[in-house]
């Protein structure tokens, strides 16, 4: 399974434009070749290098079987269409926060999962919920890193 963006390249940077700094927008992804098995995806986009350890910027899930990307600018409401659920990131809001990082230069992982069958959860889930329900289901997985730094202020 391969996810990518037509925004950016695997260890280059995220786009103002999807940052705090910029329209606070989720970029677009693609992914293409998920085991014929797939149920559902999951989506999670987290900061690997905050202070406090990972800080999740979006969670995402029961994304269809045959969807193969998703558009520039995801709504920020709980369900979107076809059933998919968006959960609480570590902004304490629903859906995509971008880019924020306080200091440096860090990265950005976005970690889409394949899914054996889609999650028994309700819109607002956190990451632990999404991950915990998400056991011993993952087909497979694929990732996409960017990074973003912010000037010194």
């Amino acid at each position: 399974m391969h996810l990518y963006s037509s925004e950016f390249l695997t260890g280059t940077s995220i786009p103002f434009k999807y940052t705090c700094d910029g329209e606070n927008q989720s970029p677009p992804l693609n992914w293409q070749d998920p085991p014929a098995e797939t149920q559902s995806f999951a989506l999670i986009a987290y900061d690997h290098d905050a202070p406090e350890g990972k800080f999740t910027h979006w969670v995402l899930y029961n994304l269809p079987a045959d969807q193969r990307d998703l558009a520039e600018g995801v709504a920020k409401q709980e369900a979107l269409h076809h059933g998919v659920k968006q959960g609480k990131n570590d902004f304490g809001e629903m859906g995509f926060g971008g880019p924020c990082p306080a200091n440096g230069t860090h990265r950005y992982f976005f970690k889409l999962y394949a899914l054996d069958q889609p999650l028994d959860l309700a819109s607002g889930a956190t990451k632990e919920e999404v991950l915990q329900a998400m056991d011993g289901h993952v087909l497979d997985a694929a990732e996409l890193m960017g990074l973003y730094g912010r000037a010194s202020f």
